[in-house]
């Protein structure tokens, strides 16, 4: 798409009215519950700019059809309409790329090219995949529902720089000498681990593949990638692209179908070496059982989170408003590190609750394609379901129902910002991970308290201080049991920062110099000297 053209595109945009009506008195406190109109969300869509060319399974550098034959939809989730037919690869289609990526690793010229050579390649593709961010914002935004500036102007961009930053470290990877007590020479050798299985989930279909791809070639691995069935068609995009770069043949090689068939298949493949995972825990655990059952391959998981963001007294709280909104709405609340339990210090917890839910009920849902909307529908029917139960859980239970709490439009899947104050601990919507635009705000008393509060849970993915005082943020940040800890902002995700779990948010990290790890083997040679000058 040109300038001119994407300029033409973002200029038609729709600012959704809205409306409250009373939803009751509280206190003696008039509360408002806001209504979004149910007709502009999902009325006068924006035809999405983009063909859609790839739809077969992408094995040893050629798409192909499934064995079987069979395709499967994936939904436009403005609408639940069709946008193409995705081949639907099972076991069979798992054991040829795998088969593919085997011969690759064993034979082919990947992991025996020089690092250097790799990172050319690697940069290469980056730069392709910048020349068509248009198309490929597009088809993401189309796929999943993500508003299309966000798609174009940050997810893209970051993704470009990932494979800058590991086609980087491609040949800045090595061993050590070891000095032995004895007359031996020791080294240690870095070596790419073999055949690595990727299974990518729906949320950040481009992100999670240059989470997962990125460090995997750069250690000279091959892959057997796996996409969620909800979003299969920009991995497909960009891989055509990765050949055009000059990947060989069988180093990366892409099946779409469904978790129970080819996803299992991958995680209990007796050949494949590591196996790499994001998705919901209750997922990973099965991941991590089918790879113990098989050959014991390696695994790392990146999984759900329930995150808290702290907002103690000392607090701006216009600032904190605008970032704990981010941090729970942002991606329609579909990230498993959105900062889903908002504890405000009871001093401004008044203040905070009344523009908190001002910010929600001023939010533009609507079609993402067009300007001015910070929100799209949420990804599927099971997805728009499941959190429109977890509304009616909080609505039932004694917590407030502030704003929002219903669904907007006939067709689609969109969902009105929501907001509970009074949250307990014990309920449904404070313990379970919803995955939407649903935001529970608690209150607490002092440091000691709210970092007990926090820390109970069983996930600890990420974490959010909002605070002035330097030692109240080394208290939390010391305190908290969380992989990734931001204090005053939030979802800041950088090339070389670190990212996963603590507890049953999973193990390993994604990205930096510590994903590095989770793609080579560690070997040790040692050889005798003879009347060695020194030892």
């Amino acid at each position: 798409m040109s300038a001119r053209r994407l300029s033409s595109f973002l200029s038609r945009s729709l600012r959704l009215p809205s409306a409250s009506v009373p939803l009751g008195r509280s206190n003696g406190v008039a509360r408002q519950i806001h209504r979004f109109s149910t007709a502009a969300a999902v009325e006068e869509l924006i035809t999405p700019p983009v063909q859609v060319e790839y739809t077969k399974l992408l094995i040893n550098g050629q798409f192909v059809d499934s064995a079987s034959g069979k395709t499967f939809p994936t939904l436009d989730p403005r609408t639940g309409e069709v946008i193409a037919n995705v081949a639907e690869g099972d076991l069979e289609d798992v054991n040829r790329a795998v088969a593919a990526a085997r011969k690759a690793f064993d034979e082919g010229p990947w992991p025996k090219m020089s690092a250097y050579e790799r990172s050319r390649i690697m940069l290469k593709f980056a730069d392709l995949v910048e020349k068509h961010t248009d198309e490929l914002a597009a088809l993401e935004t189309w796929d999943n529902g993500k508003p299309y500036l966000q798609a174009a102007q940050a997810e893209v961009p970051s993704f470009v720089r990932l494979f800058r930053y590991y086609a980087g470290w491609a040949d800045k990877i090595h061993g050590l000498t070891v000095p032995a007590d004895g007359p031996h020479h020791v080294q240690t050798l870095h070596e790419p681990i073999g055949v690595a299985g990727q299974i990518i989930p729906w949320n950040f279909p481009l992100l999670m593949f240059a989470w997962k791809v990125g460090p995997a070639l750069a250690c000279g691995n091959t892959i057997v990638l796996k996409t969620a069935e909800q979003t299969p068609l920009t991995a497909l995009y960009v891989t055509n692209l990765f050949h055009e770069a000059g990947l060989p043949p069988g180093v990366l090689n892409i099946v779409s179908g469904f978790g129970p068939t080819a996803g299992a298949a991958l995680a209990s493949h007796m050949d494949v070496d590591k196996l790499a995972f994001t998705g919901s825990t209750e997922t990973g655990q099965t991941v991590l059982q089918l790879a113990a059952r098989s050959n014991l391959k390696h695994v790392t998981l990146e999984l759900g989170g329930k995150s808290p963001f702290i907002i103690c007294e000392d607090a701006d709280i216009d600032h904190a408003v605008e970032l704990a909104h981010f941090a729970l709405f942002f991606n329609q609340g579909q990230c498993c590190c959105a900062g889903s339990r908002t504890y405000v210090h009871e001093r401004v917890y008044d203040e905070f609750l009344e523009k908190a839910k001002a910010r929600a009920m001023k939010r533009v849902v609507g079609d993402p394609f067009k300007k001015g909307v910070e929100q799209g529908p949420q990804i599927d029917s099971e997805q728009f379901q499941k959190i429109l139960r977890y509304i009616r859980a909080g609505r039932d239970s004694s917590a407030t129902l502030e704003c929002g709490g219903d669904k907007i439009g006939s067709k689609g899947y969109f969902i009105q910002p929501t907001v509970f104050s009074n949250v307990k601990e014990d309920m449904s919507i404070a313990q379970d991970e919803i995955f939407g635009p649903v935001q529970c705000v608690f209150k607490f008393k002092d440091i000691g308290e709210v970092l007990k509060r926090a820390n109970n849970t069983r996930y600890g993915l990420a974490a959010g201080v909002f605070t002035k005082n330097i030692d109240t943020a080394n208290t939390l940040t010391r305190g908290l049991r969380a992989g990734t800890v931001w204090v005053n902002c939030y979802d800041v995700f950088d090339a070389g920062i670190p990212f996963g779990g603590y507890k049953m948010s999973g193990m390993g990290r994604e990205k930096g110099i510590y994903s590095l790890s989770n793609y080579l083997q560690v070997k040790a040679v040692v050889t005798p000297l003879r009347n060695p000058a020194w030892i």
